[in-house]
């Protein structure tokens, strides 16, 4: 070891405060010290406005060392520079980059130790670690290029000159981690409420509202946890405070501070060293602060508020304004950035790792944004320091705010930034963690389970934290516990689902809850709201939510938001929900019954239970095509007519011209005829105001019976197509069902233009026909078929006319709405028995 090494023992020279770390040495020559050249410990005289990083109007010998700027000597050492080169222009304290041509360029002297070889190197008291391995990690532009920065007009880094590559490495340097952790949140929790109660602006002082507002940090700062992990941590804090206060008061190099502070924190990760390094600044800050707020009620506080000069400065509020309004910014930058760091390390390492791709660009950006933040916060102190060192003289500089202001704008471009990695590591944990709960959602319907909890908690809420059901009588919230061991059905839909189903619904629920002993009433409903989670929950669809929820008398989901994007995706994709509404059934013990039993509901009601399929198919084997089987429920009136015996007609359209003319006519034939017959209007599906104007006009000239309720109309129909959807369901085809044929020919007429008619007597005779036809049969009555109905009856003699009526010749359209289920793409003609074209329609009517 050469002699003019450090050794363990080095004395004191003049200036030398005890117990700071000791200047940085080389191996060149001792220069005399002169009244010019401060050392890294030595106090400014009193008087003498501190030299700032930033102010560029200063001549280039007196500024401190800035990064990717051209430095003098360092304090307490001479460097002998080659001749040839020549001194560099003055630089934006941003970019780092000349505001003027570039010259030839100079060695870095930011440190000593960049003049010195690397064996040679001491750094402060700490022996200079061996380059960390993870350190491979980074990008190779980043091991090349340098320091990445960020730039002016944007919140993206960029790469400067070579000289910041050596400034990367000695950060990356001074990281050597041992694997020892700390809970760095409650200590950046403590530290932000410091700031908080400790608002650097004049009027933070004395406005007691706000600082008693910020008090109940209190209970969630101060927990026995926090405080035993604070005992271990106070001596690397105050180790700190101590380094940060000594070079801010000596005027020591921000630079160097800053790698000494890094280098006693080098065992610890990123985010810790940030949070360290915090707490101890938050110590000195808040104890100003704390002088400040009370010197005018304590006697203790006024006494040290005097020796620090505070009352003759607070005095001059005007001018300390633009000072504190700096710091304040760049104390908010400054835990922004620190959060969003904390937020890195608590990323889940089995769902990303550092081949990540913003991850892997983070671990790029952290280092320089730890660098950044320290040197902010040594700026903030030595604002701080100046103050109670020179008081008013400290004031009449507006240079420290602007050096604050570009700080607390680098910051908030490098938080920017890495908020923006941020939130694409997010969005790759939560695609990862979507397509693991999807797989096991379905692995889970799977398997068998004793019940059927661990199938409701996976498709509603797998938490404990809350009650995830609303009941529907009581209006109050339950756990899922009451659902244990029953059948549960499970309606899904969106928020549109329409009142006519909920109507509907809540009828035939309530006519099953009327006979609690009955077999088919042991079951229970819970609806499922399903909604993009893509889209802005807004007051509207709030509001639409609650309207819904109140008007059902099931269980309901307590809100959207507790059901899982893989578990709506898992609905869609199994269970085929689109956007009308389904009705999943699940057993006892979790087991889909049916995927959707909506259309069993809608005919048999509650005689449909269980709700399977081998319930299903029984049912069909005893129904055939009958009056009954149409009507079943839906008007008393009609089923009195069935008893006495009446000929009935069901007829419906829109076109009212061709409603006169039919009904006219074949209530002039029933007279003719002299039989016994009631007509009743069931309208068009989805019935709208035109439908509505119907119905009163019908009604007005007394023209035949009608529905007054809109939802009596739409049911007719729906449990027409559910008919239809059932067939389909269980395989059955218009070619060999009969009731398949009936029903197709019943929804052919509704989606075709003008009218049409249904007549039928007691179960067994039916008989229908479009609306010209049938028109055209009822005029024809006495001048046609006449004479038929004595030896035929009535409706023989009806129907073999319109045999005779119907051409080969015809225009039949089929028009199924969009629901859940697989349509056939092979569908016959009811009237001719020919496979039917398909066309795809896109239909709005806000009739």
């Amino acid at each position: 070891m050469a002699s003019n090494q450090p050794t363990g023992n080095v004395p004191l020279r003049a200036g030398q405060i005890p117990g700071a770390n000791m200047p940085v040495m080389s191996n060149q020559p001792n220069v005399p010290l002169t009244s010019t050249q401060p050392t890294a410990n030595m106090p400014l005289r009193m008087g003498t406005q501190r030299p700032s990083a930033f102010n560029v109007q200063q001549q280039q010998q007196q500024q401190p060392p800035q990064l990717g700027m051209q430095q003098g000597p360092a304090a307490g050492a001479s460097v002998q520079h080659p001749q040839h080169m020549q001194s560099q222009p003055l630089q934006d304290p941003i970019t780092a980059q000349p505001h003027t041509a570039a010259v030839h360029q100079q060695p870095p002297t930011d440190l000593v130790q960049h003049q010195m070889p690397g064996h040679m190197q001491p750094q402060l008291g700490v022996t200079k670690p061996t380059p960390n391995p993870s350190l491979q990690l980074l990008p190779a532009a980043s091991r090349q290029h340098g320091l990445m920065t960020p730039m002016m007009k944007g919140d993206r880094f960029r790469f400067t000159t070579s000289d910041d590559n050596t400034l990367l490495k000695q950060v990356q340097g001074t990281h050597l981690p041992d694997g020892r952790a700390i809970e760095v949140k409650p200590l950046i929790h403590i530290v932000e409420g410091i700031f908080k109660l400790a608002d650097p602006s004049i009027g933070a002082i004395s406005d007691l509202e706000t600082r008693a507002s910020i008090e109940a940090l209190e209970d969630k700062t101060y927990q026995t946890d926090s405080l035993g992990m604070l005992e271990v941590l106070a001596y690397i804090i105050d180790r700190i405070s101590c380094e940060i206060t000594c070079k801010c008061s000596g005027g020591g190099d921000a630079h160097v501070t800053a790698l000494s502070i890094l280098n006693m924190v080098s065992s610890y990760s990123w985010d810790a060293k940030l949070a360290l390094a915090l707490s101890a600044f938050a110590v000195t800050y808040g104890e100003f602060w704390l002088v400040a707020q009370s010197y005018t009620t304590n006697q203790l506080a006024k006494a040290v508020a005097i020796l620090k000069q505070l009352p003759e400065i607070l005095e001059h509020t005007h001018v300390l304004k633009p000072q504190f309004d700096a710091i304040k910014n760049l104390v908010r930058a400054m835990v922004d950035v620190s959060k969003c760091i904390v937020q890195f390390n608590e990323l889940p390492s089995q769902y990303i790792t550092a081949e990540n791709d913003a991850l892997y660009s983070a671990s790029a950006h952290i280092p320089v944004a730890v660098y950044w933040t320290i040197r902010s916060i040594l700026a903030c102190a030595s604002q701080l320091t100046g103050l109670t060192l020179f008081g008013r003289e400290h004031m009449v500089s507006t240079t420290e705010a602007w050096e604050l202001s570009s700080l607390a704008h680098k910051l908030s471009n490098m938080h920017s930034h890495l908020l923006s990695l941020l939130h694409n590591c997010h969005k790759y944990i939560d695609d990862k963690k979507y397509l693991e709960a999807l797989h096991n959602l379905k692995t889970l319907f799977e398997m068998s389970h004793i019940d059927n909890m661990r199938i409701l908690r996976a498709l509603i809420y797998p938490k404990d934290d809350l009650l995830p059901l609303v009941d529907g009588a009581t209006k109050t919230r339950v756990n899922l516990e009451v659902l244990r061991r029953k059948m549960v059905l499970l309606l899904i839909s969106d928020l549109d689902i329409s009142q006519e189903e909920v109507v509907i619904l809540e009828q035939l629920y309530s006519e099953a809850r009327q006979h609690q002993t009955r077999h088919e009433s042991q079951y229970e409903v819970v609806w499922l709201p399903i909604v993009d989670p893509n889209m802005p929950w807004t007051d509207n669809k709030q509001k639409q939510f609650q309207s819904l929820q109140s008007a059902m008398p099931w269980y309901t989901v307590y809100h959207p938001s507790l059901i899982d994007r893989a578990v709506i995706q898992f609905i869609k994709e199994e269970w085929q929900f689109g956007k009308k509404p389904i009705l999943v059934v699940l057993d006892p013990h979790g087991k889909v019954v049916c995927p959707n039993a909506l259309h069993m509901m809608w005919i048999w009601g509650s005689l449909a239970y269980p709700f399977s399929t081998a319930r299903e198919e029984a049912l069909w084997r005893e129904e055939t095509w009958r009056l009954e089987l149409l009507v079943d429920g839906l008007d008393p009136v009609i089923l009195n007519w069935m008893a006495e015996g009446r000929y009935i007609c069901l007829y419906g359209g829109e076109d009212m011209d061709w409603i006169r003319k039919f009904t006219t006519a074949t209530n002039a034939v029933a007279k003719a005829a002299g039989i016994p017959l009631g007509m009743v209007y069931v309208g068009k599906s989805n019935p709208k105001d035109r439908v509505r104007r119907n119905n009163d006009t019908i009604a007005a000239e007394k023209l035949s019976h009608i529905w007054q309720d809109l939802t009596s109309i739409w049911y007719f129909w729906v449990r027409l197509e559910s008919m239809w959807y059932s067939k389909v369901q269980l395989g059955r085809t218009a070619e060999t069902d009969h009731v398949m044929q009936e029903i197709m020919r019943m929804l052919t007429y509704d989606s075709s233009e003008g009218g049409w008619a249904v007549f039928a007597r007691g179960s067994a005779e039916m008989a229908s026909a479009k609306g010209a036809i049938f028109l055209t049969c009822m005029q024809e009555y006495n001048t046609v078929w006449k004479d038929q109905v004595e030896p035929k009856g009535f409706m023989p003699a009806m129907k073999d006319h319109l045999a005779q009526l119907h051409t080969p010749h015809h225009c039949n359209r089929l028009v199924l709405p969009g629901t859940a289920g697989k349509i056939p793409e092979r569908i016959i003609c009811s009237e001719c028995g020919r496979v039917m074209e398909k066309f795809l329609m896109y239909r709005c009517c806000d009739e």
